[in-house]
């Protein structure tokens, strides 16, 4: 059963300006830092496919550094990542991979090469999965999975007779339940791995324990950041992987998306007040739509800075004629955001931080028109993630996998359900409205800019704004969709299956390949 948290969706709260080239390359490298040579001496980032093209613009060389030094998304020291480094004398580089060596690997893989102040070497590689979630493949090397699911225990030792047997044993001895047990070897006898996934968590005597153990290099418990915390074998009464399957939750129970949505999150972890995770989101969303407005800045990458201002400046003068008073703030709110986010300011990812702005743009504005209360705020938020975790279970949100179809796209439909609710309408018509807003922007490719996440991201933003509203309206008026919601999605990820490469988050294509581009680029800080 799919067991993605809310806050997965609508999170994490992060530094700018990409969830899966900034927060995800950093949580790559906080987990390579937990299983690497301490103290360490060097590192070198290499960068595979979409990593390698855009990792300039997108933040991705400081974010790793920011994680090798054991930062979180969202500590805002990451934009001085570099800086800090230095001054703990942490070597470190960056090598490009070439396109062809990165044929067979995730469009944001990288290989975290480090060296410690002993001599001892590791490498770990990880993917970027998109939302900021990640995986680790390989380590040394050697082909592995991890992805956080369960609590993850690595240990590295000698391919020898009675190992297994011996850490088995350690566990069992110490009340631990394996839940799945891999082991990864290099060659007969020579260096392994074996990952352990179990049920509860482990405490630092068990580690100590195993690693006294005959030919055990070393045993660590694998924290993958952005993981859920519930197992994926959960039982959620409250449970769907589906638009049909959520309906049907929503019928049996009497409930809306958004109720539906929030017990589901208890279930998933019941200990956790997700009422004050939800209103820290709101907050967030808050501060990053109105800053940008109040105290413009400029981009680290030169090409934003007052766009925002500019729209709420000229709305009075305008709005009537053109796109109304509630559109024109969710329009500027929108636009805000891409503009904190390329500030390296700290944001909300919605379900993406390429398409943050949607969601606050299009909520907050018309929480506001309509004087709604912050519960009522937050149970559209409750909505929007359903939608988004729905797409991030059948298709994807990330720009480097489907496109930008993935990333504003899915935000539009989660912001057209959250405004359905918000107003109202039912299930069905909220779901009605995130297929028509996902309709409407079929095929829409990632193409940044050199990189950046500027250009023509917050214009995208925009336009995502006004889908989402004018999809809401639809459904609201009973103009609802013909194809399910299902449905859509699975062509949304076949559409995104189809695009080349150079049309998903790369910058080889599109507008990014425009012959203004690199002249617009001139004055860029980068």
């Amino acid at each position: 059963m799919m067991n993605t948290s809310a806050f997965e969706i609508l999170g994490p709260v992060m530094v700018g300006p990409s969830s899966s080239h900034t927060a995800g390359a950093l949580r790559i490298a906080l987990v390579a830092r937990s299983l690497g040579p301490k103290p360490l001496k060097s590192v070198d980032f290499k960068l595979y496919n979409s990593f390698a093209h855009t990792y300039h613009g997108h933040g991705s060389d400081r974010a790793l550094v920011a994680g090798i030094l054991g930062m979180a998304p969202d500590d805002i020291r990451v934009r001085n990542s570099f800086e800090l480094a230095k001054e703990e004398g942490l070597e470190f580089s960056f090598t490009e991979a070439s396109d062809k060596e990165g044929t067979a690997l995730h469009p944001n893989t990288v290989a975290v090469n480090m060296v410690g102040q002993d001599g001892m070497q590791m490498s770990v590689t990880g993917e970027s999965l998109g939302g900021g979630k990640v995986r680790i493949s390989s380590i040394d090397g050697i082909a592995v999975e991890m992805t956080g699911d369960y609590p993850t225990l690595f240990v590295a030792h000698q391919d020898r007779p009675g190992v297994l047997a011996a850490l088995t044993s350690g566990l069992s001895a110490s009340s631990v339940n394996i839940a799945t047990m891999r082991t990864f070897r290099e060659s007969r006898g020579g260096r392994a791995y074996t990952v352990f996934e179990v049920d509860d968590g482990l405490d630092q005597s068990v580690l100590e324990y195993l690693s006294r153990g005959p030919s055990i290099s070393f045993a660590s418990l694998v924290n993958i950041p952005g993981a859920s915390q519930a197992a994926p074998d959960a039982v959620l009464p409250h449970g769907f992987e589906t638009g049909a399957q959520l309906l049907r939750a929503c019928a049996t129970e009497d409930l809306s998306i958004g109720q539906i949505m929030r017990e589901r999150e208890l279930e998933l972890e019941p200990s956790a007040d997700v009422d004050a995770r939800m209103a820290k989101i709101i907050e967030v969303m808050r501060e990053e739509t109105a800053r940008p407005i109040e105290k413009p800045e400029p981009s680290l990458g030169g090409l934003l800075g007052g766009q925002a201002k500019a729209v709420a400046d000229g709305a009075e003068r305008i709005s009537n004629v053109l796109l109304g008073s509630t559109l024109s703030k969710a329009t500027a709110y929108a636009m805000a955001v891409l503009e904190r986010s390329a500030t390296m300011g700290v944001i909300v990812a919605a379900p993406t931080a390429g398409s943050a702005g949607v969601i606050p743009g299009s909520v907050l504005a018309t929480a506001e028109a309509a004087g709604a209360t912050d519960d009522q705020i937050a149970a559209a938020l409750w909505n929007a993630c359903a939608v988004g975790a729905i797409v991030a279970r059948n298709a994807s949100v990330a720009g480097a996998e489907g496109g930008c179809q993935a990333e504003v796209g899915t935000a539009a439909a989660m912001a057209a359900s959250a405004l359905t609710e918000l107003l109202g309408g039912s299930p069905e018509a909220c779901l009605s409205a995130a297929s028509t807003a996902i309709a409407n922007l079929l095929g829409l490719v990632c193409d940044p800019v050199r990189g950046l996440v500027e250009y023509p991201c917050q214009n995208r933003n925009a336009i995502g704004v006004a889908n989402a509203i004018s999809a809401a309206q639809l459904a609201l008026s009973g103009v609802l969709d013909p194809i399910p919601f299902d449905e859509v999605v699975a062509a949304m990820k076949a559409v995104g299956d189809s695009l080349p490469a150079a049309l998903r988050e790369t910058a080889l294509g599109g507008l990014a390949a425009a012959p203004s581009a690199c002249g617009a680029c001139r004055r860029c800080a980068l």
